[in-house]
């Protein structure tokens, strides 16, 4: 039975920037929600969907607890830079070397393709451990957000107990979402109106 580690709840709506980095829906996987912790990696049967949805692994790729338990210290460790990055601060060397750790399992080769728009370049994926492959994908896309022109709209989620990341799409955007953004205002709207009433 999967999700035993865990209360399981719905997963909230995707915040902005993971249709674009899997690294930062990696990391979303495991947030604090108003109705309890929530963690999208319980289990390998759970890491399995997630990473066939994701397209970094075929349907079918079986994943085991070892692999599920690296890629959950990938998350942290990529939680740990994007929260560095935010923070202006250093990042702990641990999280320095689980990344690149991952960088370094199943490197690809580059190669030339050819799109609809034409020429591109594309990474063909080493041969191998699939869950290598995977890996060394999301600590790629995670090297690419951390050091490309996005990095400077990483943000945690300001709603109280929120601990989500996204990209900011405007510099005034606080939250990862709508329903949080609505929850703040309504929590600032019930303290007002308490505050207001006669003692």
């Amino acid at each position: 039975m999967r999700g035993m580690d865990a209360p399981q709840h719905a997963s909230p709506p995707s915040p902005p920037g993971e249709d674009r980095f899997s690294s930062l829906a990696l990391v979303n996987t495991e947030l604090n929600l108003p109705s309890g912790p929530y963690d999208g990696l319980t289990d390998p049967a759970a890491t399995d969907d997630w990473l066939a949805r994701k397209g970094l692994v075929d349907h079918g790729t079986r994943t085991d607890a070892r692999q599920t338990a690296r890629l959950r210290d990938l998350r942290t460790a990529l939680r740990g830079l994007f929260e560095a990055r935010v923070a202006g601060a250093r990042p702990t060397r641990e999280s320095l070397d689980r990344v690149n750790e991952a960088l370094a399992a199943a490197p690809g080769t580059r190669a030339l393709g050819w799109a609809a728009d034409g020429p591109c370049p594309v990474v063909r994926p080493a041969p191998g451990d699939p869950v290598d492959a995977a890996l060394t994908r999301l600590a790629e896309d995670g090297a690419d957000l951390l050091t490309g022109p996005e990095a400077r709209k990483i943000a945690t989620c300001a709603a109280p107990g929120c601990t989500r990341m996204f990209l900011r799409s405007h510099a005034a955007r606080r939250w990862c979402s709508d329903r949080c953004g609505n929850r703040v205002r309504a929590t600032r709207h019930y303290s007002g109106r308490k505050a207001d009433a006669p003692s």
